[in-house]
């Protein structure tokens, strides 16, 4: 049996680089985040916001490509937080949320996740960890 642990360190700016990660939103998003990790095969082990931009450790299968994993966590969260914080929506104009680019890599499981974790957790304010177990369910 095959096992294999596949965490990549994302990176998207809010559109306009604007500063929409207020608590509230904050806390839609992770609630939303938390929801995807129900329906499809990632796991959210870290997420940190700073004012215009969020930094999340995913985790997930070798069958979900970067660019897959990648649209899907822009569309769903950016769907949600225009729903759930009609705010946000006055703040952005043409109905995007987050920026059409995006920063990823790859992270170790042996060699720079810690390090990696430490960064994503410090970005902006008070941290909240989500997760202690990073083993994802095969079936």
């Amino acid at each position: 049996m095959d096992v294999t642990a596949l965490i990549y360190h994302v990176v998207f700016p809010a559109k306009y680089r604007r500063a929409v990660f207020d608590p509230p939103v904050e806390e839609v998003l992770k609630e939303v985040c938390l929801g995807i990790e129900q329906r499809y095969q990632v796991k959210f082990l870290e997420i940190g916001t700073d004012e215009d931009h969020v930094h999340f450790m995913v985790q997930s299968v070798p069958t979900y490509s970067v660019t897959k994993i990648v649209t899907m966590i822009k569309s769903i969260t950016a769907r949600q937080i225009f729903r759930r914080c009609p705010q946000v929506k006055q703040q952005l104009w043409g109905g995007e949320f987050w920026t059409d680019g995006y920063f990823a890599s790859t992270v170790g499981k042996h060699g720079d996740e810690h390090m990696i974790g430490k960064y994503v957790k410090n970005q902006g304010k008070k941290y909240q960890q989500l997760h202690e177990d990073k083993q994802l369910a095969l079936f």
